[in-house]
């Protein structure tokens, strides 16, 4: 099939590549210039592992190409899959500013019939507003259908979740399209795996509610944790027991410091807005992100607690919002880091991918090449992400580099009693 993926962001490259990689032939289209003509040469603008092999293997092969030509992106393909950013505002409402933008340009230059495809995380109704804005700028009326195909994709994860799916979902209201969205999800469905093709609306609600019971998985846990912490129990061991009972699994019962990146904190907000707007109660999804945004608070306020803040160098391992990705957007590292400088500490941080994108928000921070580096000299370590270079490392060292051997551990990635018989004052979550 011949594709065009809209938006040349996180979503859009993995999904472009994935498809150019079953065989059809992916343009990908960007209104910033300078992204377009990097991709094109080789350059990839995203960090995802096992991406970058495919990415300039199929870029050789021709199937992959980069554009921001929007007539051709429109009219050399006969699939249309808006895939930006929604962003949200201060109301918690998504920003569908890009994707009414996409819609607009499809409408104005439409030359055939298309699916368009809509893998944006969008609010239900979405559909419709895109149909609308479409029909509303077309210049001659041309038929298309639209579908909702919300993505699942883990980011650390990206290229195993498109080639091997848990499910994938596609709303629609043509048969037309059903048979075409069959036919470009066939060679990566799975019999164990299953297509779902439900109504628009359906689909639409399906991606903000996944995300947000995980999400709530994420924040019960953290409210847990607390009890645990006054009752001397261990929130590893109860995550573990609750996690054995079948009707619920041990996925996503992990306390921390709180849940980030570009879908959690987005779509639940969203989902917030969207129920309020309806009409319904949203007081359980509010809880849920009202106890995400306290949880971030929590590494600085576990630190206070055993030293003055003000004057100390803190160093801080992990910035990404989650491993195996060099995404800090609503990262909680971001919370943590300002919360400290607030209080008048001084930050070296240290992370294995991130830092590029660490270093164009954050001011007043020293930034290093590795883990020890990152600590000598300094009063305090605190762990935001669970990279796996933090696990296995010689923490006699740590120690040693330590001013003060003070560990909060924002992720519970050490053991407690190991920790402090190697004189450690640590400070877990919940434990």
């Amino acid at each position: 099939m011949k594709l065009t993926i809209f938006g040349a962001g996180y979503v859009g490259i993995v999904t472009g590549t994935g498809f150019g990689n079953l065989g059809n032939d992916v343009i990908c289209y960007d209104i910033d210039p300078s992204k377009i003509d990097r991709l094109g040469r080789g350059v990839l603008t995203i960090y995802e592992p096992g991406l970058e092999e495919i990415y300039k293997r199929i870029l050789k092969t021709g199937r992959l190409a980069f554009t921001s030509d929007v007539v051709k992106a429109v009219q050399n393909s006969d699939v249309l899959l808006i895939c930006v950013g929604t962003p949200s505002k201060d109301t918690f409402e998504p920003d569908m500013t890009a994707v009414d933008a996409v819609a607009r340009d499809i409408g104005k230059h439409m030359n055939a019939y298309k699916v368009v495809v809509n893998k944006s995380t969008v609010p239900v109704g979405t559909a419709d507003r895109v149909r609308k804005i479409i029909r509303e700028n077309q210049r001659e009326k041309t038929a298309f259908d639209v579908v909702s195909n919300p993505e699942f994709l883990r980011e650390g994860a990206a290229v195993k979740d498109f080639e091997n799916p848990d499910r994938i979902i596609f709303g629609t209201s043509s048969k037309k399209a059903e048979e075409i969205m069959m036919s470009l999800y066939g060679s990566v469905a799975r019999t164990e795996r299953p297509i779902m093709s439900t109504d628009i609306r359906s689909a639409e609600i399906i991606k903000y509610a996944s995300n947000t019971m995980l999400a709530t998985r994420i924040s019960f846990m953290n409210q847990l944790s607390c009890l645990c912490e006054k009752t001397g129990a261990d929130i590893k061991e109860v995550s573990k027991g609750i996690g054995l009972d079948g009707r619920i699994g041990s996925r996503f019962l992990h306390a921390g410091l709180g849940y980030g990146g570009s879908c959690f904190p987005k779509d639940v907000k969203a989902l917030i807005a969207t129920l309020k707007q309806f009409g319904c109660q949203a007081d359980l999804f509010e809880a849920v992100h009202r106890i995400n945004e306290e949880q971030k608070t929590l590494a600085a306020s576990k630190l206070k607690s055993v030293m003055q803040i003000q004057g100390r160098t803190v160093a801080i391992w992990g910035i990404a919002f989650k491993p195996k990705t060099d995404d800090i957007r609503e990262a909680p590292s971001l919370e943590v880091i300002r919360d400290l400088q607030d209080m008048g500490a001084k930050i070296h941080a240290f992370d294995p991918i991130a830092m590029d994108n660490a270093k164009k928000v954050l001011n007043n921070v020293r930034f290093f090449e590795n883990p020890y580096e990152t600590i000598r000299d300094c009063d305090a370590l605190i762990i935001v992400t669970e990279w796996d270079e933090f696990r296995n490392l010689d923490m006699r060292a740590v120690k040693v580099l330590l001013k003060h051997p003070v560990i909060v551990d924002g992720r519970n990635i050490y053991n407690p009693k190991e920790m402090k018989a190697l004189g450690f004052t640590y400070l877990g979550i919940g434990r």
